[in-house]
């Protein structure tokens, strides 16, 4: 099985990207690995995928179980599935996701000043270096050692994957707001980190009520990642369109996530099964419409980002 720094890099080569995909529940891993299932066979190829976990969404669901659960599925369908904490903020919580069996970790100290998101970047850099090689404790059955990616932040995004009345504040969207390539040249060369997230227009949620807004500058995507020579992680992608998710992915995106959409498509597919099912008291059945309907978001966002 390769490991996800082997998947990422074949994505970048094949200008493709792996899907990561927030989950909150039991039924996102399986609509995320279904989906995953069901785009190959319909494609004839092998498609990875990753789970992504926040802060809040690993306290939820804890984060030994998930680990556990990600393993498990990897192991018993020899799909390569791979698990991430999403969005941590200190160096506590990445090594919790680490010791735990996590295959990435972002550390987002965008909101920080330079220095101290670097301080923190290579705390956590260092700490996934000692434990690769580090053997029983941290490594297979047979002793060898883990290979874990650490994702730095760059330029601010926001922090909520919800729908929003506005922009969230301080968002960067346009112009000498977004990362610079120099800028994120420095941080990578400082940080030793494995992939960036940069600011190039994209935010985390969806706006409600709201005809357009700003679009992905897949210009300056290119021009960081030609600058920093890491494979970029495109966060905030609901809500992008087809274009700008190719247009990204073309000019140095190896990964994107989505989140806001999955929740949007649980909710109703939630909804839509207790109205349709007032009397049902078993959770598998109603559950099961939510998790499909998460299915069917995933499944489109892979071909896209498959070029499929």
């Amino acid at each position: 099985m390769r490991t996800l720094r082997e998947t990422i890099a074949e994505a970048a080569s094949r200008k493709v990207a792996v899907g990561h995909f927030n989950i909150s529940n039991l039924e996102g891993v399986w609509a995320a690995f279904r989906a995953a299932q069901a785009v190959g066979a319909k494609s004839g190829k092998t498609i990875p995928v990753i789970i992504g976990v926040s802060e809040g969404e690993r306290e939820f669901v804890g984060v030994p179980q998930v680990a556990a659960l990600v393993a498990s599925i990897r192991e018993e369908y020899q799909h390569p599935i791979y698990l991430n904490a999403d969005h941590t903020y200190s160096f506590q919580k990445v090594k919790e996701a680490i010791d735990a069996g996590f295959d990435a970790v972002i550390i987002d100290g965008a909101k920080l000043p330079y220095e101290q998101n670097v301080a923190l970047a290579k705390e956590c850099v260092a700490y996934a270096r000692r434990v690769s090689g580090r053997g029983l404790l941290h490594g297979d059955i047979f002793g060898r050692g883990r290979d874990v990616l650490i994702e730095g932040e760059l330029g601010f995004i926001g922090q909520s994957s919800k729908l929003l009345d506005s922009v969230p504040e301080g968002v960067a969207l346009s112009g000498e707001a977004l990362t610079k390539p120099e800028d994120a040249a420095r941080f990578v060369r400082d940080t030793g980190v494995d992939m960036l997230a940069p600011a190039v227009g994209n935010f985390h949620g969806l706006v409600k009520n709201m005809d357009s807004l700003p679009e992905i500058d897949t210009k300056r995507v290119g021009e960081i990642a030609a600058a920093t020579g890491v494979p970029l992680v495109l966060h905030g992608g609901s809500g992008s369109s087809e274009k700008e998710f190719k247009g990204a992915i073309a000019n140095g995106v190896a990964c994107v996530h989505i989140n806001t959409e999955l929740r949007v498509a649980y909710r109703a597919g939630l909804e839509k099964a207790l109205k349709e099912m007032p009397n049902e008291l078993s959770p598998y059945k109603y559950l099961k419409v939510a998790g499909d309907a998460m299915q069917a978001v995933i499944e489109e966002k892979l071909k896209i980002f498959n070029n499929l």
